[in-house]
């Protein structure tokens, strides 16, 4: 580093280099880039330009801010080395020069550094007034040079940069510190400072790409800590070293280039940031490609602007359908570019070829063929296909269809399939086999976009379309379709109306006549003859009818061939009645209420008439001549052409109910008329003419409106009892189908069995108990069968009858007795398999019978058969599963 010394300014400030020559001690060996010394310059106003320059530019170059770098690398000789050192005004054009004298380090000898070079002193400014003999201070008014301190520095350390010195440390003990980022700031501890000698020191190496300058205030005070300096601030600059490769922002670069571009073309741009300085070599980029894959049609088309990273075309040739796509090595070098000194890194530039219209769309055939159906639409009926290099699915290679001849009247049309690019006719109208048998179109196919300028190809290729029509079997046709006729109505069943018949268009085609059959008879008043289509009626026309609308009677018929596949055609006739007065008119309404005195009662009334003008109103209205106590009683009198008014011609007429004939003539020629029966209720009305005995009228006489609905209240009633009914039956029959669930000891009913006697007991009568001990001797036809078993249950039917047997009975008829229930029980048709409870209250001893302990015996239950379990019903179930089931 040059010595940069600070020393006190005179009131008049000169501009210009300090010193005329300067000399600096450097080391031996310079490399490329490498900081010497700091060129000092003073400039009185602050707001000139100045530009440095050197003597010697191909190896030193002067920086803005005064440092020196050296250009290139090489050895100092072992005489100092010298150059000129310029600084010029920009404005003014200005110009001072200093002469700069490089000496090279002499060999270590083991002396100190400190020893080795004279560390520089920064002395606190002052100034001393004229006026005034002692020397007084001021604030100072200059800054002290900066201090360049190289990045990376090895050592040692803390390694001395400058010593601060005021010259009152003659006559007072003083202490000396620093403040600011790097010293008592984050981040601490990078400079310090002897308090004792004010020697300022670097305690490690410094990074400029972390911090470019440090900003440090130095203060001086007494042993009391009084200030005896103003603070002067010293900046120490980091200087850059070449510590950092370039980067590209992306590993990989994509760019597009249209095929066929001319050299010169502009590509893309690669950039690369290196964390170095900007502003010296070691941060500025120099751009070189190092390679192209694939090499064809030149291993040089494209070039790379070395410091602003563009890459544009240097060749002509670029084809896509021969090369898609180009790989480039991309390679960034620092020391602007310089291979020896410098770092480089590598990027890839992808290129893709873009694809341009430079390859029309050729027919692969002159001529296409196709056929169609007549009559038939939307039916796609050729593939026209092409071919085209261009890049698929792009606007230069999309085809495009048009038909130049062939197609006066526009029945076909070209759609472009967008996935085969073929050319699809199609039928947009329908065509007719007897008018045009063939077609014959010229088509022309092109891109979407147009050709790109210096192709030679014609922009478009055309071909042949020949189209043969298919003959089809057609649906005949009426003619006219609709047809109107008019016809009064009236017209008796069995007139022939009219002729109603259809042609076939197959003109070609061997077939018989037509046939005809009716489609559509809302009314069922036609019928057609199949051969001659000759329309005759089946029933009287009536204009007012429901299905006439309007006057207008449709009706459809049906024409068939008998082609392969058979067609039939529809035809529609319209048959427009026209009126006659077949209807006379009619009162309405048909009731009508009034009161019992003159006033008020008129009652308005309306003639109505199916029949249209001229054959309904004007309507005449009268009353009939009989019985003469309708004249005497009631008047009427016509308002206008369809409104009369009849009212009470006698002051008071009992209240009741009244039928009034009333005469209606229309108009018609000749007239038709009626006699319309109006129900007239009279009753007694209050002041403003409303009824007030309507329940009383109304009770005189049931309409049968009334006694509709009396009726059917009377069957709704009967349905409910008959559905109770049904009800409580259902609900028995569950009831008893439920008790057979009911176990016999919570069986709480009472089945009653009465005897007409009852003797004593049995050790005091006499009875011969073998009928109870010897079952086997009972009659045989009182043994019930195997399998059927009584279930203990008294029927819902009548219990049979009995014999009934003496006040005082023989013991011996004990037995005749109990077979004879049994007997009774048996023969019941209307009771199995529910009989009559019968108990029996001794079993004696010796039964036949065994045990009923059997029925937990397992070594005899497997020899007996128990499937008649399962006919014992609900109660036995359990006993069934468990003895009836098989094997399981």
């Amino acid at each position: 580093q040059a010595p940069i010394k600070a020393t006190c300014e005179d009131m008049s400030c000169k501009t210009g280099f300090p010193e005329d020559v300067h000399s600096a001690v450097v080391s031996r060996s310079v490399h490329g880039g490498q900081p010497l010394l700091n060129v000092r310059f003073r400039s009185c106003d602050g707001n000139k330009k100045i530009h440095f320059g050197s003597s010697e530019p191909e190896d030193f170059r002067v920086g803005e801010d005064g440092v020196v770098y050296a250009e290139r690398s090489f050895q100092l000789s072992a005489d100092p080395t010298e150059f000129v050192v310029s600084a010029q005004d920009k404005e003014t054009q200005q110009e001072w020069q200093m002469r700069v004298k490089l000496t090279p380090e002499p060999a270590f000898t083991g002396a100190s550094e400190k020893d080795q070079r004279k560390i520089e002193e920064i002395i606190f400014p002052w100034q001393q007034y004229k006026h005034s003999s002692p020397l007084k201070r001021q604030k100072r008014d200059w800054v002290i040079p900066p201090i360049n301190l190289p990045e990376n520095s090895k050592g040692p350390f803390p390694q001395e940069l400058v010593r601060i010195r005021s010259d009152r440390d003659k006559s007072l003990s003083l202490r000396y510190s620093v403040t600011g980022p790097g010293a008592d700031q984050p981040p601490t501890g990078i400079f310090i400072i002897n308090p004792i000698s004010g020697q300022l020191s670097v305690t490690k190496p410094l990074d400029r790409e972390q911090i470019a300058s440090f900003h440090l205030r130095a203060h001086a005070v007494d042993v009391n800590g009084n200030q005896v300096e103003n603070p002067i601030d010293i900046v120490i600059n980091v200087i850059d070293m070449n510590d950092n490769r370039p980067e590209f922002l992306h590993q990989v670069w994509n760019g597009t280039v249209p095929e066929g571009s001319k050299p010169g073309t502009y590509v893309m741009t690669v950039t690369a940031i290196d964390a170095d300085d900007p502003n010296a070599q070691n941060g500025m980029l120099r751009y070189r490609i190092l390679s192209q894959a694939p090499s064809s049609p030149s291993p040089n088309m494209f070039t790379i602007n070395n410091e602003t990273g563009d890459i544009i075309t240097v060749a002509a040739g670029l084809d896509r359908e021969k090369v898609q796509q180009y790989t480039l090595i991309i390679q960034a070098t620092d020391m602007e570019g310089n291979p020896t000194y410098g770092l480089s890194n590598t990027a890839t530039a992808v290129i893709a070829v873009t694809d341009v219209n430079d390859n029309p769309p050729e027919f692969t055939a002159m001529t296409f063929y196709g056929e169609v159906p007549e009559n038939r639409v939307d039916v796609i009926v050729a593939n026209l296909t092409v071919t085209d290099k261009d890049q698929p699915h792009t606007p230069a290679w999309n085809a495009m269809y048009r038909m130049t001849g062939g197609d006066p009247t526009g029945r076909f049309t070209i759609l472009t399939d967008p996935n085969s690019n073929d050319g699809l006719v199609t039928v947009v109208k329908p065509i007719d086999f007897e008018t045009n048998r063939m077609f014959v179109l010229t088509v022309a196919a092109e891109n979407q976009v147009p050709l790109a300028k210096g192709i030679q190809h014609p922009p478009q290729s055309t071909a042949t379309v020949s189209i043969t029509v298919i003959d089809v079997n057609e649906s005949p046709y009426f003619v006219p379709n609709p047809k109107l006729v008019r016809q009064e109505e009236g017209l008796l069943a069995g007139s022939m109306l009219t002729t109603f018949t259809a042609q076939d268009p197959d003109r070609y085609m061997q077939q018989t006549s037509l046939r005809y059959s009716k489609l559509s008879d809302p009314a069922n008043w036609l019928k057609i003859d199949p051969v001659n289509g000759q329309i005759t009626t089946t029933a009287v026309l009536d204009r007012e009818s429901i299905y006439v609308q309007n006057n207008m009677y449709n009706a459809t018929f049906l024409a068939s061939d008998n082609g392969i596949p058979p067609m039939s055609g529809t035809g529609t006739l319209q048959i427009y009645l026209l009126d006659i007065n077949d209807n006379a008119p009619q009162v309405h309404p048909k009731e009508a209420t009034t009161c019992e005195t003159v006033q008020p009662n008129a009652i308005n009334i309306t003639a109505v008439d199916p029949d249209i003008d001229p054959n309904a109103g004007p309507f005449a209205f009268e009353l009939p001549d009989t019985p003469a106590s309708i004249k005497r009683n009631w008047t009427i009198v016509r308002i206008s052409g369809d409104h009369a008014q009849l009212s009470l011609r006698i002051r008071f007429l009992e209240a009741g109910i009244y039928d009034v004939p009333i005469v209606i003539t229309d108009s018609g020629n000749p007239h038709a008329s009626s006699t319309s029966l109006l129900k007239v209720k009279v009753c007694q009305c209050d002041i403003n003419g409303d009824c007030t005995d309507v329940d009383r009228i109304v009770g005189a006489g049931l309409g049968t409106g009334a006694i509709i609905a009396i009726l059917l209240c009377i069957i709704i009633l009967l349905i409910l009892v008959l559905m109770f009914v049904v009800w409580m039956k259902r609900r028995d029959k569950e009831r008893q189908a439920k008790q057979l669930l009911i176990d016999p000891e919570d069986d709480v009913r009472d089945n009653i069995l009465k005897y007409d006697e009852e003797g004593g007991g049995e050790e005091d009568q006499d009875y011969d108990l073998s009928q109870l001990q010897q079952p086997d001797t009972v009659e045989p036809d009182a043994i019930k069968p195997v399998g059927i078993r009584r279930l203990d249950e008294r029927p819902i039917h009548a219990e049979p009858q009995y014999p009934v047997r003496s006040a005082a009975p023989h013991p011996g008829d004990i037995g005749d007795f109990i077979n004879e229930g049994l007997k009774a029980a048996d023969n019941d048709p209307t009771a199995p398999p529910y009989d009559s409870l019968l108990v029996f209250d001794y079993e004696g001893s010796g039964s036949t019978a065994g045990s009923l302990s059997s029925l937990n015996s397992s070594s005899s239950g497997g020899e007996q058969d128990y499937d008649y379990l399962n006919d014992w019903g609900p109660r036995f179930k359990k006993l069934a599963d468990m003895y009836g089931g098989g094997d399981d």
